[in-house]
């Protein structure tokens, strides 16, 4: 845990100016210092390369710490720092509102309103959605440790002010989804950031949100991230709901930012009550996906292979990005297990080159209780591409005249060869070739003589004669590629 005594500077906004709360937040970074703080690089030498196997080994640890951070750390950041600020905004701990806010719940308020008008939340709702392994968890604890957990403020321009302010918690969401056991996290997280000895939970849930609510409004809370939201979509009936209703009291009652984190069921719970939705989204939602093979995963990829232990240095080429892309279908979590059993088994085996077949077994190896949901999505990227095939074949069909060649739909996905599986070609350096004859209308129109096989058949050296009229290549790949 961070903590830290605050040290103020002007707010850009002029509203936010004079708040304490805002102004002892990190100065706004640009975005290349930003990138700075949210990235980690393990450290690297060639001269651990000389030390023994079984050393080297150890190593391989460093792998679990490399943060390689992507144009969406940035964005979700930019979401989060905009949150805090937004819902600081309306809790200047020198405004009379604040008082009120802070000493009397909404509904047990007096009617006397304070000369700055009564508390107005503002406190609104992130999303961020993707599957299970992309690095969703990991880039929200980098993001959240750009701030310190804890602020202590003493004075503030000359004038006395004792607070502690809890910039962010970040708990799990119950798997039971009980309002209960997310009350006893955030407690928890709370009074060990406040530094306060265990409190007694209250026994009744109206009691218990009264107790959270205090201890929220103690510690001046900036923003709660929810991890684990999919958990809802395992609650017993009722669960969700009620606990849904309790977060949305926290948003217009207290203020707090909420910020949720979930794979990809979440969204669909999202989706049956607009309220929700609206009130999840409302200032950012961001949808998390695997990598596709472009330029962000070179940018992971290039940084992951530097940190290689093997007492040989295998450079990284094409071929290797696109099988370890292959095989980890641009997981994040999936790639870096892949690339650390793939040390793991060459290290101290007398030949430590890495090379496609070194990468396949590492993942037959650490992947397994993942494979059948690593196949779906391979499966379903396939049926994708097939199914735009099919699609621009027919728009090629349907407009151009008969004797123009139908158009080939290239794609950039290496060919899975598995030995013994007929169904699989098993020459992929010609399947393309194959591919584009089986879909060419024209095809008999290439060919002078259709019954030049039958006349082979019929000579004492047939394949002389095949050669002899340019049909059989000693030398196929020289010939045909």
């Amino acid at each position: 845990m961070k903590s830290r005594f605050a040290k103020y500077q002007a707010a850009i906004l002029p509203e936010y100016r004079g708040n304490p709360l805002i102004e002892a937040l990190p100065p706004k970074p640009r975005d290349e210092e930003l990138l700075d703080k949210l990235g980690y690089f393990p450290p690297h030498s060639d001269e651990e390369r000389k030390l023994d196997a079984f050393e080297r080994l150890e190593y391989l640890v460093r792998l679990d710490y490399l943060r390689q951070p992507l144009p969406v750390y940035i964005e979700v950041y930019r979401y989060i720092e905009a949150a805090l600020k937004e819902g600081y905004s309306a809790k200047n701990p020198f405004s009379p509102t604040t008082a009120n806010y802070l000493h009397y719940p909404l509904d047990k308020r007096p009617s006397i309103e304070p000369r700055t008008g009564f508390f107005k939340p503002k406190g609104s709702g992130i999303t961020v959605i993707g599957e299970s392994g992309v690095g969703k968890t990991c880039m929200l604890e980098q993001i959240l440790g750009c701030y310190d957990d804890v602020i202590e403020h003493t004075e503030y321009h000359g004038e006395i002010l004792p607070l502690k302010q809890v910039v962010w918690v970040k708990v799990d969401c119950p798997e039971d989804s009980s309002v209960r056991a997310l009350c006893h996290k955030i407690l928890g997280e709370i009074g060990a950031k406040l530094g306060h000895k265990p409190e007694k939970p209250a026994s009744t849930i109206p009691a218990l949100l009264e107790q959270i609510e205090a201890k929220i409004k103690s510690g001046f809370l900036g923003i709660l991230v929810i991890d684990e939201m999919q958990n809802l979509n395992l609650a017993k009936t009722g669960g969700a709901d009620r606990l849904l209703a309790f977060l949305h009291n926290l948003v217009n009652n207290l203020g707090i930012p909420l910020l949720f984190c979930a794979n990809p069921p979440f969204n669909k719970l999202l989706e049956q009550t607009l309220k929700t939705a609206r009130r999840a989204e409302s200032s950012g939602y961001v949808d998390v996906e695997l990598l596709k093979n472009d330029d962000e995963w070179e940018l992971f990829v290039e940084e992951l292979w530097e940190l290689q232990w093997t007492d040989v240095e295998t450079p990284l080429t094409k071929q290797l990005s696109d099988k370890l892309y292959e095989l980890s279908i641009g997981n994040l979590d999936l790639a870096m297990r892949v690339y650390k059993e793939a040390q793991r088994q060459v290290i101290g085996s007398g030949d430590e080159r890495i090379n496609e077949s070194v990468l396949e077994l590492a993942a037959n190896i650490t992947i397994r209780a993942s494979k059948k949901s690593v196949e779906k999505i391979k499966k379903e990227n396939k049926i994708s591409l097939l199914k735009r095939g099919k699609a621009k074949r027919a728009e090629s069909e349907s407009p151009k005249s008969a004797t123009e060649k139908p158009e080939i739909t290239q794609h950039n996905k290496k060919l899975i060869t598995i030995p013994g599986d007929l169904s699989r070609p098993h020459h992929p350096e010609f399947a393309d070739l194959l591919n584009e004859l089986r879909v060419d209308d024209s095809l008999a129109e290439h060919i002078s003589d259709p019954d030049i096989i039958q006349q082979a058949a019929k000579q004492k050296e047939p394949l002389k004669f095949l050669k002899v009229h340019g049909l059989l290549c000693d030398e196929p790949l020289k010939d045909l590629l």
